[in-house]
């Protein structure tokens, strides 16, 4: 929970452990060391609550307008009443200009009306909000839900993007990937005789025994429906596996018990050196392999006698690698964060070709390293799933959680990724993108419409061709002004999400 760490971590006298962990076998005799706020999750709930009340409010260029707009517009109307009331009365322009019906204040006067019209702040504030809104209903129908403007904002201009690796590169869960035997035994045989031990485990890595096992054995042998696979799967353990007698679980080294009262023993070098059973050469050349490709050996022998080795890992998404590319390409830099180990950290980033990764880092220190990296005005978006992250994620400027994670994950980040997919970062940042180009266009239209309708309903045209705008034909056209700014808004509606195909043509802009 803590570390992120793939494997389960032994704990002895005197070891330290947190609340909210799960203990996998034996009993546990504890004493209290810390309660209430003194409590570790409660201390990550306390760094994600000063992460969020850190983040400085983004000051909209649109309340800055909307703030001198009115003053600007009364003014311009003042402005203009005082200039064709002078003129009129200083004979500067003929009387004819204005019927007889009318007098030279009244000619004026609607004038100015026209301009307070005709002035739209109205196309201002509604280019934001249009935007972000259509954006947030159509990240959502694309599995990306966006908690507010503000993100929907800062992802646009990411510099880094930081991934949690178990659970978020990885699929965080213990897959057997090899199965070799180094003795004259059947690999079906081998595979029946781990599973029958491994049957009486609570270990992560002793469930993806059992299962790599079962496929091995039945795979297409079983019901389509789930309910039929789940009621013949417990029909089948009862029957295929072999009795197992006396067994242990051996804390930090793997597991020992009789079947065909024969000693079977599973697990690390520290368990086979304890037994006096000898690895051979070309297996533990085998084992240096796997562990190299941050893979968990597991070493089997039975009657004293080495048989052979699994290797265990915890698989990369599949589309982990081309994602990471993708983000290349877009000019984002991408880093890897974990509490795992070096070695497991390193062969991982290197497969899915990061070159930047932070490895033992205990949750504090994440958030402490996503400061660092905003110490130079970057923009940065943390990518995780564990209560370990939640500290990031809401220290980044955008926080990303995968749906499938934890709540206070998904509470800290300021997007959730519901599909756990990690095409859904690029999808993320893409409509981020598309939707502030689609705001500059909004502030362009209503920029542009009253840079142009302000002069005409002043009058500026009247003298030349005599165009006067009456305040009921100002007033169309600011209505007019709304709707543009709210139909351009509507055109994201069009957006289509980078595809995994194409996202290697991503370029920067």
């Amino acid at each position: 929970m803590i570390t992120g760490e793939s494997a389960p971590m032994p704990k002895e006298v005197s070891s330290v452990v947190i609340g909210g962990t799960i203990n996998l076998q034996g009993i546990l005799h504890i004493q209290a060391t810390k309660v209430g706020s003194g409590t570790v999750l409660s201390q990550i709930i306390s760094l994600v609550e000063t992460a969020q009340m850190s983040k400085a409010p983004i000051q909209k260029f649109a309340d800055y307008v909307a703030s001198i707009f009115v003053p600007i517009v009364i003014t311009l109307s003042i402005l203009t009443f005082s200039v064709w009331f002078l003129c009129g009365s200083f004979g500067a322009y003929p009387h004819s200009w204005f019927d007889g019906t009318s007098n030279c204040f009244v000619f004026s006067l609607m004038f100015s009306i026209s301009v307070v019209v005709i002035a739209c702040p109205c196309a201002l504030g509604l280019a934001t909000p249009t935007a972000v809104m259509v954006a947030t209903g159509i990240g959502a129908n694309h599995g990306v839900l966006v908690k507010g403007g503000d993100a929907l904002e800062r992802a646009q201009n990411v510099n880094y993007v930081i991934f949690d690796k178990t659970g978020t590169l990885t699929q965080g869960k213990a897959v057997v990937t090899t199965a070799k035997v180094f003795s004259g035994m059947d690999l079906g045989d081998f595979l029946t005789l781990v599973a029958s031990a491994e049957a009486s485990s609570e270990h992560p890595l002793a469930k993806a025994v059992l299962e790599y096992a079962f496929h091995f054995h039945f795979f297409g042998k079983l019901p389509s429906s789930k309910d039929g696979i789940e009621q013949r799967k417990e029909q089948i353990l009862s029957q295929w596996l072999l009795e197992a007698e006396d067994f242990s679980a051996v804390p930090g080294k793997g597991v020992q018990c009789l079947i065909n009262d024969k000693k079977v023993l599973i697990g690390n070098r520290a368990l086979m050196n304890e037994n006096g059973v000898t690895v051979p050469p070309e297996a533990e050349s085998f084992l240096v392999d796997l562990e190299l490709n941050a893979k968990t050996g597991i070493l089997v022998a039975y009657d004293s006698s080495f048989v052979g080795l699994m290797g265990i890992a915890d698989p990369l998404k599949r589309e982990a690698a081309v994602v990471v590319e993708g983000l290349k390409k877009m000019g984002i830099h991408p880093v890897m964060l974990t509490g795992d180990n070096w070695r497991t950290a390193q062969a991982v980033a290197k497969e899915v070709g990061i070159e930047d990764v932070r490895a033992e880092v205990m949750p504090a220190g994440k958030a402490d390293v996503v400061r660092s990296l905003q110490k130079d005005g970057s923009i940065v978006a943390m990518v995780g799933d564990g209560i370990n992250d939640s500290p990031a994620l809401a220290a980044a400027d955008v926080g990303m959680a995968i749906g499938g994670g934890t709540d206070i994950a998904i509470e800290a980040a300021d997007y959730v990724l519901v599909r756990n997919n990690l095409e859904d970062v690029i999808t993320a940042i893409d409509l981020s993108r598309k939707t502030f180009n689609r705001i500059r266009w909004n502030y362009f239209f209503a920029m542009a419409y009253n840079v142009v309708a302000i002069p005409v309903a002043a009058g500026a045209l009247f003298p030349l061709t005599g165009l006067q705008m009456p305040p009921w034909l100002a007033g169309a056209c600011m209505a007019f002004s709304s709707v543009s700014v709210v139909c351009s808004s509507l055109l994201l509606r069009r957006y289509r999400k980078p595809r995994l195909t194409t996202l290697l043509q991503i370029t920067v802009e």
